[in-house]
Formats: structure tokens, sequence, C-alpha cells
């Protein structure tokens, strides 16, 4: 690594590290200080499986994340003293209200995320507790196939609560955000694969005059049952900001577009009918103007409702 030894280049590298730290839950990743509304990582679980009709399900999701560094538009680390630790926890319902429409039925699902975060910089040890961005998807369109299990839907996310734009350390954006999502399973025997897809538009965070560019995302997993109630494989995610950030209606660091793939192993057990819980791995790789990290996940399913296929 690179030592800085002018005062001058150690105080620019820290202010850069402080700017790009400002970090969501519970994953660090592309737009406005290195951030998104969406957690990228969470949905690799049967990501395309919905509720059958009149179904209500809860899902938790626990996961510890840790960064050591942050990459640079070339991949490279900041020579700058940088530790993040993320711990979260979120709760999301889906419900399946068994209304038929274009060959689907109507559901729909709200997730809320709570964060602790420690941010630790050249200046001190930083802390945080607060709901970050929640996600709400009025309507969506649930389906089943045969072996496929798909839906779409429209997303909408809101900021969280305890944001400052003067606090070293935040905790999700201060900006609304929406897009179109897409989930998939297939099943068949043994064997389960699935992608989850979405494409993020960024609205202006107001009191700062940024705005985070458009963002893709696609989650995914491939398993295989080596018992009849547990699956192992892998899953993993690439993200890509397409766009441009923007600070004043001018582009922003050369863009600030950031980039990452994460991969590792998946356990899945199906413990209960229609539920279970499963545990992950994700190691970040490819990063580009985020910090890569190491994330540990806990993922839990129950059916408040069975509903009823129809």
């Amino acid at each position: 690594m690179e030592i800085i030894s002018c005062w001058r280049c150690r105080s620019r590298a820290v202010f850069f590290t402080m700017l790009i730290v400002m970090v969501v839950a519970p994953r660090v990743r592309a737009g406005e200080n290195g951030a998104s509304v969406y957690p990228i990582g969470v949905e690799t679980v049967m990501p395309g499986m919905t509720p059958p009709p009149h179904g209500t399900m809860l899902y938790e999701y626990t996961a510890f994340v840790a960064a050591n560094q942050t990459d640079n538009p070339n991949g490279n680390a900041v020579p700058v003293e940088f530790r993040l630790r993320v711990f979260a926890n979120a709760i999301k319902l889906n419900h399946n209200w068994g209304v038929h429409l274009l060959g689907g039925t109507l559901e729909s699902n709200i997730a809320i995320p709570f964060v602790d975060q420690q941010l630790h910089v050249i200046p001190g040890l930083f802390s945080k507790f607060a709901v970050t961005n929640v996600d709400i998807s009025p309507l969506g369109l649930a389906y089943v196939r045969g072996h496929f299990h798909f839906y779409y839907e429209g997303d909408l996310y809101f900021p969280g609560t305890g944001h400052s734009s003067t606090d070293v350390l935040n905790i999700g954006q201060n900006n609304y955000a929406a897009g179109p999502v897409g989930g998939i399973t297939y099943l068949a025997g043994k064997e389960e694969i699935s992608s989850k897809l979405q494409y993020l538009i960024n609205l202006k965070d107001v009191p700062t005059n940024y705005q985070s560019g458009q963002e893709f995302m696609w989650e995914f997993d491939g398993m295989h049952e080596v018992h009849k109630k547990v699956a192992v494989g892998i899953n993993g995610y690439l993200y890509k900001q397409t766009t441009n950030d923007l600070m004043n209606n001018l582009v922003y660091n050369n863009g600030n577009r950031g980039r990452d793939l994460g991969l590792g192993p998946e356990v899945r057990f199906n413990l209960i009918t229609h539920g279970g819980f499963a545990v992950k791995y994700l190691h970040d790789m490819l990063v580009e103007n985020k910090p890569p990290t190491n994330a540990f996940w806990f993922q839990l399913a129950v059916p408040i409702s069975v509903g009823h296929h129809e």
C-alpha cells in the first residue's frame, strides 16, 4: 500500500474517505456518499417465491457486515485508516390478496430495517442506531407456472430516521427512490435456481442538492437438496451504477460510479411447511468506489397465514 507522506495529501485522503463512507445498512453501496437505498445481497434465498393467494409471510433478516478499507475508481484501496462494522435486523411482510389480474394474483410487501453501525476513521470512532430506508411495494403480480414461481412489481424507497448532512456517519440515504423489480425461482426435484433483478432511479437529496446515479442490481442463488429438509449451494449479486452522481446538477467526482460482485456459500433449512431459515456468507470482489465487505447473514421465513392455491 502506498504511504502518503505529506500532511496535505493525507488530509485530502481522509476527507475523501469520510465523504464516501456515509453508509446504508446492511450493505455499503453506490450513489451518494457510496451508499444505496437498497441492501444488495439481502434477497438471495428463493427470491422468486411469494405467498399463495390469501397467504401472508413474515421474513426476518439479520446481518453482520465488516469492511477494513474502501476502494477507489481503479479498484485500489484508499491508503487511510478505515474500519466499518454493521449489525442489522430487518422485518418484511408479504401478502397475497388473492385478486386475479393479467394471469397472476396481486401481492404487496413492506420491509423495515433497523441498523447499529460503527465507523472508525482517523478523526475517531463514530456510532449510530437508526431505521434506514423503508421499502414498500404497494402492488405486484405473482405467478406460478409449473416449476416456475415469479413476480414483478414496482418498489418505493423512503428516507430513514436520524439522517443529518453534518454527521460523519449516517445510516441510510436521505432521498426517495423507485424502480421496477422482478424475481423468479425454478424448483424441480432437488434443484433450485433463482434470480432477482431491479433497476433503481434515485431522486435528489434536497438538503445537499446531491442526486445519486441510477443502479442495476442482480441477486441470485443456485441450490441442491442434500437432505429432505436441507439444501446447499451458492449465492451472490452483481451491482452496477449506470449513470453519474450529480452535485448541484453537475457530474460529481467523475461520476462516482460504483461496481461490485459478491459471491459465497448458502445453506437453507426447510423445517416447516412454507417456512424455514437460511445462513449465508458473501464476499465482495471487483469493487470500485465502495468499501469491499464480508457479510454473514441469517434469514428466517415464517407463514402467518398459509392461504390456499387456487
